[in-house]
């Protein structure tokens, strides 16, 4: 009779619950829209109805306002013809400026800082508001951003040197001249991991700044890789839908089809080809007739950050609890 030791068969048991164990321990970042986007279908979250009056609310946050000439033409015919009450703007760019303008000619659009860590555009790079030698941890060697959240924590940030930047890009939007109801992060970068979160947190704190979705309100309709020809028709059947009392979010990320934004090339493997024709197809679906047909039959409110700035303050409902 052959006898086989059970020792071999105990070791790889072992081996396998560290293994799973190290997995289960790795941090987890917020889910950006992109990460939405690329996700299996589960149970919806319900928003919460802080306004204890049944209504369904939508907060229509663009995002990537001062990215390039496209986006800020985007974002200006939608304010001018469309439906937008939340507007992400990155401050560490070279069309900073431009943006303000257009914002500050809209003040009924609740303005955020777009926190940013990360340059996944190529040939078009930035880099930190504050100067590279200040923050030589977040940069590549030519002083600018790395293209990729793993490319960033390849390279071992420091969580002082972040937070220091993150602060500038907020003091820098101040200094603008812009009116801040909140702020959210770029790509979910400034949040990868569980200290990087905390700092996130207490800088809000600190600036009395809500964060974007954390005032209660939960994902709405996403329409991030939905074909260009097919995101209005998808939103459109999406708010159909929202029946639960409460805010939901739609986030959008708006341009123009132009050789300035079309020549640009995603280093995020979740990054979409065309990404010009997607942009400019949803600036197209903020101005639809569609939308404000739905809005209006469904009598859904939007609202921008600015409300639960102000009727809320203090307010930080974490979405992971």
């Amino acid at each position: 009779m052959r006898i086989v030791s059970a020792l071999p068969i105990l070791c790889a048991l072992v081996a396998f619950a560290a293994v799973r164990a190290a997995a289960q321990d790795q941090p987890k970042a917020e889910k950006s829209v992109y990460d939405a986007a690329q996700a299996k279908p589960a149970e919806k979250p319900r928003p919460v109805d802080l306004f204890k009056d049944g209504k369904v609310r939508l907060i229509i946050r663009t995002d990537d306002i001062g990215f390039c000439h496209a986006a800020n033409l985007a974002f200006k015919q939608i304010a001018e013809e469309g439906r937008v009450t939340a507007a992400s703007v990155l401050v560490n760019t070279s069309w900073l400026d431009e943006a303000v303008d257009i914002l500050k000619a809209h003040p009924e659009v609740s303005v955020g800082v777009h926190t940013c860590l990360n340059s996944e555009w190529v040939p078009y790079r930035w880099g930190p508001v504050l100067p590279a030698n200040q923050v030589p941890t977040l940069v590549d060697e030519w002083g600018k951003f790395f293209g990729t959240r793993a490319a960033l924590m390849a390279h071992n940030p420091s969580i002082d040197e972040v937070e220091r930047e993150i602060r500038a890009q907020i003091d820098l939007a101040y200094r603008k001249g812009l009116n801040l109801s909140y702020i959210d992060h770029h790509m979910s970068t400034a949040v990868e991991t569980p200290a990087m979160r905390e700092r996130f947190i207490r800088i809000a704190k600190d600036y009395g700044l809500p964060i974007s979705r954390w005032c209660g309100e939960v994902q709405g309709p996403v329409v991030y890789s939905i074909a260009p020809e097919k995101k209005t028709e998808t939103l459109v059947e999406g708010l159909k839908k929202l029946d639960a009392p409460g805010t939901y979010l739609l986030v959008v990320h708006p341009g123009l089809n132009q050789p300035e934004m079309s020549v640009l090339q995603d280093l995020n493997k979740t990054g979409l080809p065309n990404m010009s024709v997607h942009r400019e197809a949803e600036m197209k679906m903020l101005c639809s007739p569609e939308l404000k047909k739905v809005l209006e039959e469904k009598k859904i409110e939007l609202v921008g950050y600015q409300t639960f700035h102000e009727k809320f303050p203090g307010l930080y409902i974490d979405p992971k609890e």
